[in-house]
């Protein structure tokens, strides 16, 4: 069973940076897909980014040039480095993860993943 557990939100400033790490544990770690969606208030759960191990990189259209996922495999972590924040990014972010390799627009379905965090708050203030 893999476990999932995000670090790094906090409140911002628009035009500033955060970096949220997922750590992930129990098997197969580095077999995985890990990939980042968020949900703002009153609004569904959205794809941000997803990495899978054999390379792939996908990342939604609203957040492409601003954020950069990236996997750690010294700490075993999947990263989201956010910069030029805005007040727009405002959500809980969720880390996520599942057992086989994505490619493009199919990363990006929540029903895909199987293991989720316990989500992280991001707030950018104007």
């Amino acid at each position: 069973q893999v476990q999932l557990v995000e670090s790094g939100g906090g409140l911002v400033q628009a035009g500033g940076s955060l970096k949220l790490s997922c750590a992930a544990s129990g098997r197969g770690y580095s077999a995985y897909t890990m990939a980042w969606f968020r949900q703002a208030p009153g609004k569904e759960r959205e794809f941000v980014a997803a990495l899978s191990w054999n390379g792939n990189i996908y990342y939604a259209d609203s957040v492409k040039g601003r954020f950069t996922i990236s996997r750690d495999d010294a700490k075993n972590t999947a990263d989201l480095q956010m910069n030029n924040l805005k007040p727009g990014d405002t959500a809980v972010y969720y880390c996520a993860g599942r057992d086989y390799y994505c490619s493009g627009y199919g990363c990006s379905f929540s029903n895909e993943y199987k293991y989720w965090g316990q989500g992280t708050q991001v707030t950018v203030s104007s």
